[in-house]
């Protein structure tokens, strides 16, 4: 469980590495009598190529089809009946698995977990079902949100070889043409327990929930570590820019920064300077442009921890004019206020108040036996140590304003930009282009 040290909140996560590969990790806690029982697979959109991309997803999805002993989606129906709730997500670098239930129920959960990872049907029924479930996604989540392609454009604007380059959602049209055969060898490459991270955070002993790992998951078979297959994205020799010509209310500027992942020390001066830039209505984007009127919205994000890229990702600053705003000045502006972080150090009060919110943020999160598997799951998937969990607050901490300018130097300079300028059209010159998918 949880301890205070001098005011430093640690977390005493024990470890058990299983024969097959599979790593587990456990932390007691009997302030309620509740477990929550994760799997991490470090297999997202970075583990995916040109032809399969969205496979990642689209197993997220694939994983409540049933089982050898399972129907159906009766995988959630059994731990909702068992007073739990279950869930999935997808990201760049990771598919994660849950259920947070009462303690007792962990056994369950567990048998149902190592069931459907060995004995998932993977058929061409079940492979149509939800082909267009995460068709019918991508069309809700990005071709019809406002900003949605706008981003993608950037992505694959910014990285020329990085996987990064592609949506975790994937390409329509590799949705569309993904084989069973596909299927059968992602599952069986990526969903392997020596590619997983089980975590177990509650009223449940270390041991107890080892020797549970061990007879659930142990008998399991390893497979060859799967190969990323993609180089490293090269440095950036010059700004790139692109128009997007769409249906919007108003013009709007989205520019990415290459940044390095989440191991490297840069990353907590970086995610303090966005907080600097765009956090609240002190903010200098608030202050600078909202709050004056000239755009609607104006952030900096790259993510927070554990939520930040495994390989060098994007810093991305974007604005949305206002109606009466020339898009041409504002972004002009924007860039003096990114010259300005550069040149001169950020004020006392601003870096305090900057680390208070995100140490803020970070130690409520904590709260909860779910986010604290997750962040010790996450990191040790995207970082290779779970220990970042005790870490990430005092490394907050020792940030000083000098780190920031540091690193606004050194990454937010044009070389290193890439920029995609959303430039609003009527419907009726949309249509030329016909619908996207």
């Amino acid at each position: 469980m949880a301890r205070t040290v001098s005011k430093k909140v640690t977390f005493d996560f024990q470890e058990h590495k299983l024969a097959n590969g599979l790593d587990a990790l456990a932390l007691y806690d009997p302030s309620l009598p509740v477990v929550s029982l994760q799997i991490h697979f470090a297999a997202g959109a970075r583990n995916e190529r040109p032809g399969i991309t969205g496979i990642s997803h689209l197993f997220e999805h694939m994983m409540f089809r049933g089982s050898s002993e399972l129907g159906p989606e009766e995988f959630s129906k059994i731990i909702q009946a068992n007073g739990g709730h279950t869930n999935a997500f997808t990201t760049t670098d990771n598919t994660s698995y849950y259920e947070n239930l009462p303690a007792g129920k962990l056994e369950l959960a567990m048998h149902l977990e190592a069931e459907r990872l060995e004995n998932l049907k993977i058929t061409e029924d079940n492979l149509a079902t939800e082909r267009k479930v995460v068709r019918s996604e991508r069309k809700y989540r990005t071709v019809n949100s406002p900003f949605g392609l706008i981003m993608e454009e950037l992505f694959a604007t910014a990285f020329h070889i990085h996987p990064y380059r592609w949506p975790v959602v994937g390409w329509d049209q590799d949705l569309r043409s993904l084989t069973l055969e596909d299927c059968l060898e992602y599952y069986r490459i990526h969903y392997a327990p020596n590619n997983a991270v089980v975590v177990i955070v509650g009223e449940v002993k270390p041991d107890h929930a080892f020797s549970l790992v061990e007879k659930h998951f142990g008998h399991l078979s390893s497979q060859p570590e799967p190969a990323f297959i993609h180089g490293e994205e090269l440095p950036q020799r010059g700004e790139r820019r692109v128009l997007y010509k769409k249906v919007a209310q108003s013009p709007a500027v989205f520019a990415g920064f290459h940044i390095p992942g989440i191991a490297n020390p840069d990353i907590f001066p970086l995610l303090l300077l966005t907080s600097v830039l765009s956090h609240g209505r002190s903010s200098r984007f608030y202050r600078k442009f909202v709050k004056t009127g000239r755009a609607v919205e104006a952030e900096a994000d790259l993510g927070s921890p554990p939520f930040l890229t495994m390989d060098p990702g994007l810093l991305v600053i974007s604005v949305t004019a206002s109606p009466q705003e020339d898009i041409n000045r504002l972004e002009r502006d924007l860039w003096k206020e990114i010259h300005l972080v550069q040149s001169h150090p950020v004020e006392v009060a601003e870096l305090e108040k900057g680390k208070k919110k995100l140490r803020s943020s970070y130690l409520m999160s904590l709260q909860t036996h779910f986010y604290r598997g997750i962040m010790a799951g996450i990191y040790r998937i995207r970082a290779g140590d779970f220990r970042w969990i005790n870490r990430v607050d005092s490394t907050y901490q020792a940030v000083t304003a000098q780190d920031i300018m540091d690193v606004a130097r050194r990454y937010l300079n044009e070389d290193n930009r890439s920029v995609v300028r959303l430039v609003p059209v009527p419907p009726e010159e949309s249509q030329k282009w016909g619908e996207y998918e």
